[in-house]
């Protein structure tokens, strides 16, 4: 069911604001959710600051986490040893509002008006309440959030209170330690949903506080790493506190005043975290440091935004409706991405624990191309931060009996933390997704420096992980068997096309590079199995197959009904594996990706083929097929799947929206406007543009950061027009003609592309055809 676009009057549709007029129950987590704050390091999910009216409230540091040893009912070789979950830091967003003995709620109190935005221009949110008192008075909170840039480690909080007459006010400001609080473990029923610790997990270090001020700091008791918490309040007319109470999991500071219709009481909380591992140092000394007033805060949001906008919106033109959500899904990037600095990029960011928080091949294919476009700086740290995993990487490669790096397939300390292999660790296919982004940023940013360093550590690793994972059969054919690719409804398969297609790539990429540390053997070696990698083709449909034995598998029941969706939480797994059936775009990716590699007609079919039977179960999956079904002409599938992929959180189409942002959807989203719709392809000779315009849209227009200079692509029906506002000229190809792009605006004129009728592939089970044979005795 719909949530955003069913309630327009509720949400009303502001294309730079996420609004919500009117407060009604159900729903609030997932709202938790989308009106959240981040900037990447430090999340605060927008919760209401009354206990009463949250659902799921909390706060994150991006990869702030505890461990434990993963018990496996029946052990192996090789098997993930370490749990890692992202954990809840002690959360600021906690007030307790009495108004002349009334304790107010949307639950319990009457409201007469109510809103709440975040503000994608500013990053500010705000939620104003008018309430009608049972004393008679009615009184306005008005309640603003904003998190710091510079300081990656501050919030900022202002809570108004203001009456038509004098009121008696009692408010309190608490910290409170949600970590250890008893909630259920939704994962026991969820996959996808944060798991929650047994015992106690965040330990005190130090706690102290008075006069309206909080220091303090804990150890996450099993991986050891330190948060410290600095607080500071300030009132207007400068109302000293009532009290100050200090504990391990709620601490307080409360004020009791008169409060005069013309001079409403304003108490501001400026909070700031700090992170580490060292057992001798003050954490909540190095937070204190960092304070930051309230206002100091809001300035650095609004400034970082806008900066941010000026290159990175996507504006739609005569698509007014789709307008907020491209907007909402642009400033989810940015919550997610901005301040990581040399760390990941969490599958939720730092909006919700989904995922337990961690790090999956997610950044490299889906926000890495946003990020390599808007933020190359940020782009490179995060391919730093998979750098700095290598020594685990090679220890990895080592227990699995293959050679370089192997990087784990979901992780937040470099450990393998999959406990279900074969959707996890068989995923190889994560080398050849950093190895992607590698490649990927190093030809979009021209950084020479990288490539000669960090980048071609990584390519190198990989390409060897490839070459002895791999093997030269007795057909002569380079074949990876014991693999899972991207597609989660085939598992451990042999000769996934879009595991070779990519560590084709990867081998390639490698044995290009001009490197000491590649002999020529090796270097030989690379380029015999690149160029016989075995790649599976169903001769009969004319279709590339996914895996050596997918075509031969019993077609699922598509009568199976909607309720049974997503099939993973409704069928062992061993049912899903023996059918063809798929729960995200598999090979349909692997043409994305390489597009090179495949001709017109061998992606048209093999879209025409797979589209069908792709559940998208997975919130991966959307954005690929609407990408692909633009490219090969079907116009209405593309906007169909993007829409698809737009309102994913929005309207919380896969149910879990509660957990967080789905933080790759959103990059997909991105690319379907770059890639899909205009027809981006890079890592070629130039910049390739094949522009596919949906036929109600009127424009199409935004920016790329390319070699050091800046992009700007402006599109219509029958216009192309490209301008290089800053930086040196650049050579682009748009549908095969080469133009040179500089200063003055380029124009080209574009032709309607026709769409071609979907191929016809025959229907029922691959052995419909064949007859019975009955034994006769």
């Amino acid at each position: 069911m719909a949530l955003i676009t069913s309630d327009r009057a509720r949400f009303p549709n502001d294309p730079w604001q996420l609004v919500e007029t009117v407060h009604l129950p159900g729903n609030a987590g997932t709202l938790e959710t989308l009106f959240s704050l981040g900037n990447g390091h430090l999340g605060i999910r927008g919760a209401h600051w009354a206990a009463a009216d949250a659902e799921l409230p909390g706060s994150f540091i991006n990869g702030f986490h505890e461990i434990w040893d993963i018990k496996h009912a029946e052990n192996a070789y090789g098997f993930a040893r370490t749990g890692q979950r992202i954990l809840y830091v002690p959360d600021a967003n906690n007030f307790v509002v009495i108004i002349d003995g009334e304790m107010l709620s949307l639950e319990e109190s009457t409201v007469l008006d109510y809103r709440r935005s975040v503000d994608f221009a500013t990053g500010v949110y705000e939620c104003r309440i008018v309430w009608q008192c049972r004393s008679g008075a009615t009184v306005t909170t008005t309640e603003r959030r904003a998190v710091g840039y510079q300081a990656r480690g501050a919030l900022g909080i202002s809570l108004e209170v203001a009456a038509d007459r004098e009121i008696s006010a009692d408010v309190t400001s608490a910290v409170v330690n949600r970590q250890d609080q008893p909630v259920e473990d939704h994962s026991a029923h969820d996959p996808r949903r944060a798991g929650r610790h047994a015992g106690r997990v965040l330990l005190p270090v130090r706690l102290d506080g008075g006069d309206g001020s909080l220091r303090l700091s804990w150890e996450a008791a099993e991986s050891k790493q330190r948060l410290g918490m600095a607080v500071d309040h300030w009132t207007s007319a400068g109302v000293q506190p009532f009290d100050t109470q200090v504990d391990q999991d709620d601490s307080s500071v409360r004020y009791v005043l008169a409060v005069n219709p013309d001079a409403p009481f304003v108490l501001e909380k400026s909070v700031s975290y700090a992170v580490g591992r060292a057992a001798d140092e003050d954490l909540a000394g190095t937070a204190e440091a960092a304070l930051l007033s309230v206002a100091e805060i809001f300035a650095q949001s609004e400034a970082h935004y806008r900066v941010y906008w000026t290159t990175s919106d996507i504006v739609v033109g005569g698509q007014v409706e789709l307008q907020q959500a491209i907007r909402w899904n642009l400033f989810q990037l940015a919550q997610a991405t901005a301040c990581a600095d040399v760390a990941g990029i969490p599958a939720k960011g730092v909006s919700g624990s989904g995922y337990d928080g961690h790090y999956f091949w997610d950044q490299e294919v889906y926000l890495l191309p946003y990020l390599t476009y808007t933020n190359p700086g940020n782009a490179r740290q995060v391919l730093e931060f998979r750098h700095d995993l290598l020594p685990e990487a090679r220890v990895r490669a080592k227990e699995l009996s293959v050679d370089g790096a192997l990087f784990p397939w979901r992780t937040i300390n470099g450990l393998e933390a999959s406990a279900y292999y074969a959707a996890g660790t068989a995923q190889f296919h994560i080398a050849a997704a950093i190895a992607f982004a590698t490649n990927r940023y190093i030809w979009a940013s021209g950084d020479t420096e990288f490539k000669e360093t960090l980048g071609s550590d990584l390519l190198i690793e990989t390409a060897r992980m490839w070459a002895s994972l791999g093997f030269f059969g007795k057909d002569g054919l380079f074949h990876i068997h014991g693999v899972t690719g991207p597609d989660e409804y085939t598992a451990v398969v042999n000769d996934n096309l879009y595991t070779n297609v990519m560590a084709r790539f990867n081998l390639r990429a490698a044995a290009a590079l001009d490197h000491p540390g590649i002999d020529d053997a090796e270097r030989e070696f690379w380029e015999q199995a690149a160029n016989r990698m075995q790649l599976p083709y169903d001769e009969d449909l004319q279709v590339y197959s996914q895996d050596n034995d997918f075509m031969t598998l019993e077609p699922w029941d598509w009568d199976t009904p909607r309720s049974k969706y997503p099939l993973l939480l409704n069928f062992h797994p061993l049912v899903i594996y023996r059918h063809q059936v798929l729960k995200q775009a598999d090979t349909v990716l692997a043409m994305f990706l390489q597009w090179q590699d495949f001709t017109a007609e061998e992606k048209r079919r093999a879209f025409d083929f797979y589209d069908p039977i792709t559940t998208g179960d997975s919130t991966l999956s959307a954005c690929v097929q609407g990408i692909m079904a633009a490219e090969v002409g079907h116009g209405e599938a593309a906007l169909e799947h993007f829409i698809h992929a737009l309102y994913i959180d929005l309207d919380d189409t896969h149910g879990n929206t509660i957990d967080g942002v789905h933080i790759a959807s959103t990059g997909g989203v991105w690319s379907s406007l770059v890639s899909g719709f205009a027809g981006l392809r890079d890592q070629g000779a130039v910049p390739h543009f094949d522009p596919r315009l949906p036929a109600d849209w009127d424009s199409l227009d935004f920016h790329l950061k390319l070699r050091g200079g800046l992009l700007h692509v402006e599109l219509d029906h029958t216009l192309l027009r490209l301008t290089v506002p800053d930086g040196a000229p650049l050579e682009v190809d748009v549908r095969g003609e080469l133009y040179t792009v500089g200063t003055d605006t380029v124009t080209v004129p574009l032709h309607a592309v026709v769409s071609p009728p979907p191929t016809v592939f025959p229907g029922g089970p691959p052995t419909a055809s064949i007859p019975v044979v009955r034994a006769v005795n």
